[in-house]
């Protein structure tokens, strides 16, 4: 399997760089396992160490949520992926935001909310959009997308339904694990069947049939 590919171009040049989507994805399989146990409420039983359980989690939001994805959105950006590249790259800065909030909530600090569920909206309409184009590439970024459509679905929930934040929390929990994993499996089947010569981590053809495949 190879990163969906957008390009213009009549001819496809040479890449630039080698495939960067797998260092994208395992960067934020990292950041989605270091969000676990906060969305699960797995605080520190002592309340002084909370504020370093956030800023921990902050810190590799930061460095791998963030910094992987943005290095693999520049990168297949610059090999002409125009789609895999923009994904990456807008997601890259969720990934800032994520640390921001975190970095705020370990001083006691929380971010304005009424802008966040804002902003939540023109995600999910953003991803809806991505989900049905990366089916044209492969059912499991389908179902990837599809997760990542479900954690703004819970996101969005969670403001308009307090009384159930405990059970949406849950839900949102849940849905970052399968998004790591589904991550991990992605990105290590693209890793590791070229090596191999043959697919020992299958990954199911595309969802949808395009025009210019008919």
């Amino acid at each position: 399997m190879s990163a969906p590919h957008a390009s213009t171009d009549a001819a496809a040049p040479a890449p630039v760089f080698g495939e960067p989507t797998p260092l994208g994805l395992l960067g934020l399989a990292i950041g989605c396992g270091a969000l676990v146990p906060i969305a699960f409420g797995m605080f520190p039983s002592d309340p002084t160490k909370i504020p370093m359980m956030l800023k921990t989690a902050a810190w590799f939001c930061l460095l791998f949520g963030a910094g992987c994805q943005f290095l693999a959105g520049i990168m297949s950006l610059a090999n002409k992926n125009t789609l895999g590249g923009t994904l990456l790259t807008t997601f890259s800065f969720n990934w800032v935001f994520n640390w921001f909030a975190l970095d705020q909530a370990a001083q006691g600090k929380a971010v304005d909310p009424t802008v966040g569920l804002a902003v939540d909206f023109v995600f999910i309409a953003i991803f809806v959009v991505l989900t049905y184009a990366f089916g044209f590439f492969s059912k499991l970024l389908f179902v990837f997308l599809l997760d990542i459509d479900l954690l703004y679905v819970l996101r969005i929930a969670k403001h308009f339904l307090p009384g159930a934040a405990g059970a949406l929390g849950l839900g949102v929990g849940f849905a970052t694990i399968a998004l790591a994993l589904i991550a991990m499996y992605i990105a290590l089947a693209m890793l590791l069947n070229p090596a191999a010569g043959r697919p020992l981590l299958p990954i199911a053809g595309p969802l949808f049939k395009s025009g210019a495949a008919a």
